[in-house]
């Protein structure tokens, strides 16, 4: 969003007081006077705030908003927001992070941000001819689509390819993608209108019955691929490395410990997406559903060890925006983004892959090593002594 953010390499913030903490937030300067005076008294959402934002609202329902430290992505530092009930992902990501930052940090791109739109028809006469008939009116459908999105067109964005799929023959079920760059942000909006414009156009050219209009959350042509390497002595030497790269051939084997490899992960994905007001439920849709785009479920992060380094690249779809949404309505999702300041929505994306190699790594490292449960069990119990107190406090004691 802005100029260059302030080192997240800050030793012992974990120790501090929690308002401490917030003291050396305030110092990068990232942070708005709104902003500031939001962390410093206690987070939260507004009940009003709250009932604009969904349905049927009561109460609001917080979460623990905590900062991922060490992070360096594509040469930049970043303070990276999670909103998170788990300590251990925080910790573990942190940890990881500072890890890959002794051999430069995380590398990675992103493709241009485009959504997948869907038409379906049923009962198409001729579904056989439908991909040529289709092709023949290429430009004009693609007319069609951005006339319905002309502000996205004027921020350069809009419609610019379709791809034609018959999936039944004898049920003449037709479906057309397509595929519309929706800018900054996460899109769905965008894409479902174009999908509601094209539908009686498509129709027109093949016959049959409109069935739906909607975007897909598999959006292959939006994609995000980062790279980390960490030195073998770094990582804890050679055992631990070799480990290490067992437990990702294991996840590339069996699907079982492939749905765990790659929850761990989302749990630093989710964690960020949830602090920065994505739609965390379609990001994690998505990476599933890529994992057994090959026909069989296999993990999205891979790690091998090569000539001294223990190299990791994860490859997923990431539909991360930085407009739109909950993003400018949530005080705090406001302040996480001043935090992290991402240039536009691909940086998003090269963040939030970040983190969830970070996670990934750490899981590994912990399974490879000592195993998940020793930290994993060290920070749960500060989870129970504070639940305790709290019972403690209901009995009235």
């Amino acid at each position: 969003m802005t100029e260059a953010t302030p080192t997240s390499r800050i030793p012992g913030f974990y120790t501090r007081t929690l308002e401490d903490r917030i003291s050396r937030l305030r110092d990068t300067g990232l942070l708005s006077p709104e902003s500031l005076e939001f962390l410093l008294q206690g987070g939260g959402l507004e009940p009003g705030i709250a009932d604009s934002m969904s349905e049927n609202v009561v109460a609001t329902h917080g979460l623990p908003l905590a900062i991922a430290l060490n992070f360096r992505v594509n040469h930049r530092d970043c303070l990276v927001p999670m909103a998170v009930e788990e300590p251990s992902v925080v910790a573990a990501a942190s940890h990881a992070a500072k890890l890959v930052r002794m051999t430069g940090g995380f590398t990675g791109e992103a493709t241009r941000p485009v959504m997948t739109t869907q038409v379906q028809l049923d009962e198409v006469p001729e579904p056989q001819h439908a991909e040529e008939r289709l092709l023949e009116v290429r430009e004009a459908l693609i007319d069609c689509a951005n006339r319905a999105i002309p502000r996205m067109v004027q921020r350069g964005g809009g419609c610019h390819d379709l791809e034609v799929r018959v999936l039944d023959h004898d049920e003449g079920l037709v479906v057309v993608h397509f595929y519309v760059d929706v800018g900054d942000a996460m899109g769905a909006n965008v894409v479902d209108s174009v999908a509601e414009a094209v539908a009686p156009e498509v129709q027109l050219r093949i016959g049959g019955r409109i069935g739906l209009r909607i975007l897909s959350n598999l959006p292959v042509r939006r994609t995000v691929k980062v790279r980390a390497e960490v030195s073998i002595d770094a990582v804890g030497g050679a055992d631990l490395a070799k480990g290490i790269e067992r437990a990702s051939l294991f996840a590339e084997k069996d699907p079982y410990r492939a749905v765990t490899h790659n929850k761990g992960v989302m749990n630093g994905v989710d964690a960020v997406a949830v602090a920065l007001g994505q739609d965390w439920r379609s990001i994690e849709a998505g990476a599933h559903a890529w994992a057994a785009m090959s026909g069989a479920y296999r993990p999205i992060a891979t790690w091998r060890c090569v000539e001294g380094t223990l190299v990791g690249v994860l490859e997923m779809p990431m539909a991360a925006g930085t407009i739109g949404g909950s993003t400018r309505v949530h005080r705090g999702v406001r302040a996480a983004f001043e935090l992290l300041r991402p240039a536009d929505a691909k940086e998003l994306a090269l963040v939030m892959a970040s983190a969830g190699l970070a996670s990934n790594l750490a899981a590994l490292k912990a399974l490879a090593g000592e195993g998940i449960q020793r930290g994993h069990m060290r920070l749960h119990r500060r989870k129970q002594v504070a639940a305790g107190g709290a019972a403690e406090e209901q009995r009235g004691a």
